[in-house]
C-alpha cells in the first residue's frame, strides 16, 4: 500500500497527475468508496463558500464508512507532510476544510446510518451519519416519526459533523443550548486512524474535545441527536425597534424566560439600515410579499440604524386559532417595539426551518450565492454589546453590509464548557453575525476591503478590551489561537491534540498546529 501511495505523492510533487495515479491510490487504500483527481482551483475540493481561498489537494476522497476514513488517516500517518481534511457541504468561509496537497474527504458520501432510538427513560434520539445534511435529518424525523432535533442552525444544508465541530447556533439555543449540547454519543476517527464510540461516560475526553473542536481531534462519522415531538405550525413574528437599548432589553427578557408556556420557542434579532435597500434595509423586514414596511410609522427620533426582534411560537393544527392569538399576544405584552411595525405569518414547522433555503434560491438566481462571502461571526459579552453597537454597528457598518446583520442574546449556562468551544465569560452574551453577500460584478466594495473592515472590527474589540470571542474562528498564528482560548483552555486543547492527533494530520486549514514529521 505504501509503495502505491509514495508513487502518488511523488508524482504530484512534480505536478504530474495521470489517471493511473488515482487508480493506484484507490488500490492502495482498498476503500469501499471512491477517489477522484483534483484539477485545479475550480475543483469542488479546492474551494469553499467563502470564495476567498483556493488550495488544491492531492485527491478528493469519497469514503463510504468510518473504516474508509480510518484507512485514509492511517495512510497519511506514514508520511511527513500529508494531511487530511474533512469537508462537509463546503460552507467554510476561510478555507478551514481545505488541505493544500493533502487528502480531502467528502463526508457527504458516508453511508446512511439513520435510525431512531428510544431509551428506557423515554428520551428519543436519532443516530445519523456525520455527513448527513441537517435538512435531510429534519425531513426524515418529521415525516417518518413526527419528531425533530431540538436545536438548529439557521441554514440546514450543512452536515451534522460540520456543525458539531463548531457549535451549531440558532434561535432555539437560548432554551436548549447549541447543537453541541444536544448530542449524547459520537463515533469519531482520530488522527491516529482509530475509531471510537464516545459519550459523556465513555471516552469522554474525545467526546467533549470533538464537540466544538474544529476537527482537530477527530472526524465525526456518526452522532446520536436528542429529539422532541415536532409541532405542526409556527407563528413567525418580526418586531421593529428604533433604540438598541429597548431591543436588547426585550431580547434578554425573552431568552431568560425558560418556562415553555411563558416564552417563545425561537428568539433571534438583527440590525438593519433605515433605507430602502432590499438587501439590508427596511424592505428586508416584512415576512410576506404582501406586507409593506411603512416608514411613516417610525418616530421622528429614529436614527440611521434600526433593529428587529424575530420570534416564533409553535402550535398544533388542532389548536384553536383564537387560543394561539391569545397566547402570542400575552407574550408580546409589555414589549417596547414600534406598535404599527409588527409583521407575522403562519407557516408549517418544516417551511419555517427551511426558510433560508428560499433565500439561497433567490441568491442563486441573482448570481450572488457563488460570489465571495467575507463573513464575520463573534460572541460579544452583554457588558460590551452597547459599546459595540455605538461604534461598530452605528459607525463602521452604518451603510449596511449587503446581507443580514444578526444580533441576539444567548445564555452561557446552556453550553457545556467541557467541550472545546470558547465563549465570553458573562452569562448573557450576544452572537453577532455579519453575513455579507458581495455582488459578482463591479459594484460596491471588493471582498478584500470587506475583509479589511472585519479586521478593523476585531482590532477595535481587542483594543477596547471587550470580552468577546470569534465564532467559527480563523487565525493565522498560534499566538492568536492561544489568546482565543485563554491559557487554561489552550493547555487542554494542546493536551487533547497530543493525545488524539499527535502528528497534526487533521484539519490543516484551521492553521492551528503545523504538521509533525515522523520521528
Amino acid at each position: 500500500m505504501i509503495a502505491y501511495l509514495e508513487c502518488f505523492v511523488h508524482e504530484n510533487d512534480t505536478e504530474s497527475r495521470p489517471d493511473d495515479d488515482v487508480s493506484s491510490l484507490s488500490m492502495a487504500l482498498d476503500l469501499q468508496g471512491s477517489i477522484h483527481d483534483c484539477e485545479g482551483p475550480t475543483d469542488e475540493a479546492s474551494r469553499d463558500f467563502g470564495g476567498m481561498n483556493s488550495l488544491s489537494p492531492l485527491a478528493f476522497i469519497r469514503p463510504s464508512s468510518a473504516e474508509d476514513v480510518a484507512r485514509v488517516v492511517k495512510a497519511a500517518v506514514r508520511f511527513s507532510n500529508l494531511t487530511v481534511a474533512a469537508r462537509g457541504n463546503g460552507h467554510s468561509i476561510n478555507g478551514q476544510a481545505m488541505a493544500d496537497r493533502g487528502l480531502v474527504l467528502d463526508m457527504r458520501s458516508l453511508d446512511d446510518h439513520f435510525r431512531v432510538v428510544r431509551a428506557n427513560n423515554g428520551s428519543v434520539y436519532a443516530d445519523v451519519s456525520g455527513g448527513a445534511l441537517w435538512e435531510d435529518v429534519l425531513k426524515r424525523c418529521v415525516f417518518e416519526y413526527r419528531m425533530a432535533p431540538r436545536s438548529w442552525t439557521d441554514y440546514l444544508s450543512l452536515t451534522v459533523g460540520g456543525t458539531l465541530s463548531n457549535a451549531g447556533v440558532s434561535g432555539q439555543a437560548f432554551r436548549y443550548g447549541p447543537q453541541t449540547s444536544n448530542v449524547t454519543e459520537l463515533q469519531v476517527v482520530t488522527g491516529k486512524g482509530e475509531i471510537f464510540n464516545c459519550s459523556e461516560t465513555e471516552n469522554s475526553e474525545l467526546f467533549f474535545g470533538a464537540l466544538g473542536g474544529l476537527g482537530q481531534f477527530g472526524i465525526i462519522t456518526r452522532a446520536r441527536v436528542l429529539l422532541q415531538p415536532a409541532p405542526d405550525m409556527v407563528r413567525w413574528i418580526r418586531l421593529v425597534y428604533t433604540e438598541f437599548e429597548d431591543f436588547t432589553r426585550d431580547a434578554e427578557l425573552l431568552v431568560t424566560r425558560q418556562d415553555e408556556d411563558d416564552s417563545f420557542d425561537y428568539v433571534e434579532g438583527f440590525a438593519f439600515v433605515n433605507s430602502d435597500n432590499p438587501a439590508d434595509g427596511r424592505p428586508s423586514v416584512p415576512l410576506d410579499r404582501d406586507q409593506f414596511f411603512d416608514p411613516t410609522h417610525l418616530p421622528r427620533t429614529a436614527g440611521s440604524m434600526l433593529y428587529c426582534l424575530e420570534l416564533a411560537r409553535h402550535y398544533r393544527n388542532t389548536d384553536d386559532p383564537s387560543i394561539v392569538d391569545m397566547g402570542v399576544n400575552r407574550l408580546l405584552g409589555g414589549l417596547g417595539f414600534v406598535e404599527r411595525l409588527k409583521f407575522q405569518v403562519d407557516l408549517s414547522y418544516l417551511d419555517f426551518l427551511l426558510r433560508v433555503k428560499r433565500a439561497e434560491e433567490h441568491a442563486k438566481a441573482n448570481g450572488i450565492w457563488d460570489a465571495p462571502h467575507p463573513w464575520l461571526n463573534l460572541f460579544v459579552s452583554k457588558s460590551d454589546i452597547a459599546d459595540f453597537d455605538r461604534t461598530v454597528i452605528k459607525k463602521i457598518l452604518k451603510d449596511g453590509i449587503g446581507g443580514p446583520m444578526l444580533v441576539y442574546p444567548l445564555l452561557r449556562s446552556k453550553w457545556d464548557m467541557r467541550t472545546s468551544v470558547s465563549l465570553p465569560e458573562s452569562e448573557i452574551f450576544y452572537i453577532v453575525a455579519l453575513l455579507r453577500f458581495t455582488p459578482p460584478y463591479p459594484k460596491g466594495p471588493s471582498f478584500e476591503n470587506l475583509v479589511a473592515q472585519n479586521k478593523e472590527i476585531i482590532q477595535y474589540c481587542t483594543k477596547k478590551g471587550f470580552d468577546f470571542k470569534l465564532y467559527l474562528p480563523h487565525y493565522r498564528s498560534q499566538d492568536d489561537w492561544k489568546r482565543h482560548f485563554g491559557n487554561d483552555r489552550w493547555s487542554r486543547f494542546v493536551e487533547r491534540k497530543t493525545c488524539f492527533d499527535p502528528m497534526a494530520i487533521l484539519a490543516p486549514g484551521q492553521k492551528i498546529f503545523p504538521r509533525v514529521s515522523q520521528p
